[in-house]
């Protein structure tokens, strides 16, 4: 997949709505009600974390949930790709960018949302053709503020920020003309997660969902 392409597709996603959860799953039998929570509070767009043992398989779980659109985050290498689409992940994010992660992701055609979190980092991602990335650390890189800053040199650029993004926060990144949506871990916390409080969890997400531009 072709860089331009692969933004696109990326894109696209981000645009499904206001808020990506950013998931950190333990327990493989949550990955299904989770999931199912959260898509019908309105956030279909899920990355699911590679930061536990049971990550790829909460992968598979959350990709036969109608509705859904299950990605994996925290990318570092050609083979967290591959083991990630095998899992049935349908786009890739990553805190970072390389030459190798960005080969391995356009072999693996797979649409992903690199990580930049310096003018320097966005440019040279958009010089290989990536106009649609992920900002982070997002609050200690600056926060809203410093996204802000970056739209009127780098206009062509859209940004999916992550990192201590909260709902005390979120309206600051969501009203800036150069973010799509932002990656938020709050519309499911662990302790909802451990109680199988779905209904709370879909009323986290419905809140999420109505954040805007506005």
């Amino acid at each position: 997949m072709i860089p331009a392409a692969a933004s696109a597709a990326a894109r696209k996603i981000c645009g499904l709505a206001p808020i990506v959860p950013v998931l950190v799953v333990h327990d493989v039998a949550h990955a299904r009600p989770l999931a199912q929570a959260l898509v019908a509070g309105g956030l279909p767009a899920l990355e699911v974390t590679l930061r536990t043992p049971s990550a790829l398989d909460v992968i598979a779980e959350m990709a036969t949930v109608e509705g859904g659109v299950v990605g994996a985050g925290t990318l570092l290498s050609a083979e967290d790709i591959a083991r990630a689409k095998a899992a049935g992940a349908q786009f890739g994010v990553s805190p970072g960018a390389t030459s190798a992660l960005l080969d391995a992701f356009e072999a693996a055609e797979m649409p992903c949302l690199p990580g930049a979190a310096t003018a320097s980092e966005a440019m040279a991602l958009l010089e290989r053709g990536y106009d649609m990335l992920k900002f982070f650390p997002a609050e200690a890189s600056g926060g809203a503020p410093a996204l802000k800053s970056l739209a009127s040199p780098l206009p062509q650029i859209s940004f999916c920020p992550t990192g201590g993004v909260s709902p005390q926060n979120a309206q600051s990144y969501l009203s800036l003309p150069n973010v799509v949506c932002a990656g938020g871990s709050w519309v499911a916390p662990e302790a909802l997660i451990r109680a199988g409080d779905w209904d709370g969890i879909t009323e986290l997400a419905r809140a999420a969902s109505q954040l805007g531009k506005g």
